[in-house]
């Protein structure tokens, strides 16, 4: 696992958008894992940049997002897809073809997810995969307690989680319950994993990450036993 301290939140989002960048033009055809959050934001802001200076470009690229909300249908403002469409998509010339993101919003939750599974195999699997982390450790929505064998599925969210996120909703009540997540085996699956975490707020998931502990209590901690990490942070000691 190689950690890389920012200066700054901007910082961060520039040294993870060069990784990409730098995979992307090695690498054409590569297959992204992408997550959403506010910790993403700059990062997806720099990929634009970059696109519309001609740098890089998405034609041939795909991707796989991590996760959604149960419940939720793709127009709704707090959906992933919404989210993803607003900060990437709209603005980079990704084929609609190529992009995925779970469905939430289908009656067979469970046929969703082994199908999503099975559509990134197909495509060879996940190149690079972008994660961000909760305040209890969650990778995706895959919550403490998550078994690391698990592939893509339907969590419960924990309280924590939802908390968290109830900015992005009118209030707790509205924010989902469940979602549909790539499970830690679908992750751990990644070739290359890049982890952004900033924040005072996620100093305790640090310091449970630097410690080399891997227990299924602090999901994150799976990533220990991953060949090619990339920790970069800032916010944090």
């Amino acid at each position: 696992m190689k950690w890389i301290e920012a200066a700054s939140y901007e910082e961060m989002s520039e040294i993870a958008a060069d990784i990409f960048k730098e995979n992307l033009k090695q690498n054409p055809e590569i297959v992204l894992g992408l997550a959403t959050g506010g910790t993403a934001e700059g990062f997806y802001k720099e990929l634009v940049e970059a696109y519309k200076a001609k740098e890089i470009s998405f034609e041939n690229a795909r991707s796989f997002n991590l996760d959604e909300y149960v419940g939720i249908n793709p127009e709704n403002k707090a959906s992933y897809h919404y989210y993803m469409d607003q900060q990437l998509f709209n603005h980079v010339d990704m084929k609609r073809e190529n992009i995925h993101v779970p469905k939430g919003d289908t009656a067979d939750l469970q046929a969703a997810a082994t199908q999503y599974d099975v559509m990134i195999k197909a495509a060879g699997g996940i190149d690079i995969q972008l994660l961000g982390i909760g305040v209890n450790g969650h990778i995706g929505f895959n919550e403490p307690g998550t078994p690391f064998t698990l592939e893509t599925n339907v969590i419960e969210l924990a309280q924590s989680t939802r908390e968290a996120n109830k900015i992005y909703f009118d209030s707790i009540d509205d924010v989902p319950t469940h979602a549909i997540t790539m499970g830690i085996q679908t992750i751990m699956n990644a070739k290359k994993v890049v982890l952004l975490i900033s924040g005072a707020s996620k100093q305790e998931a640090i310091n449970r990450l630097r410690s080399g502990e891997v227990t299924e209590d602090f999901p994150a901690s799976a990533l220990n036993s991953h060949q090619d990490v990339t920790v970069i942070y800032t916010g944090v000691k």
